[in-house]
């Protein structure tokens, strides 16, 4: 690999990882609004369901059900956001490094 492509791929990554806080943001914010969704659906049936406490539990738990799993994939594609800009991270370390030794090597 040239020295050249190592920069233009640095450069790509860079380009890439900017867009990942981004992402990351719109991503946390749809976590929010889904929690938020799940707790007021669940506080609902739970207030308007009868019986005992643990009845009325079961009861806002198969009621939010929905909402839970909405919920779960947003946590899940926040999680994704998080795992590629770490993954990109790690690629921009180990570029940069591929270039100190390049240049290293050159000075040799």
């Amino acid at each position: 690999m040239h020295y050249e492509e190592i920069q233009r791929q640095i450069a790509e990554l860079i380009a890439e990882n900017s867009k990942g806080y981004t992402a990351l943001f719109e991503a946390e914010n749809r976590l929010a609004h889904a929690e938020y969704e799940l707790d007021e659906t669940e506080s609902k049936a739970f207030i308007s369901a009868e019986g005992s406490v643990a009845d009325r539990q079961a009861i806002a738990r198969l009621k939010s059900a929905e909402a839970r799993l909405q919920r779960d994939i947003r946590r899940a594609e926040f999680n994704r956001v998080k795992a590629k800009i770490k993954a990109i991270e790690s690629a921009l370390m180990a570029l940069a490094t591929q270039a100190k030794l390049m240049q290293s090597e050159a000075k040799l």
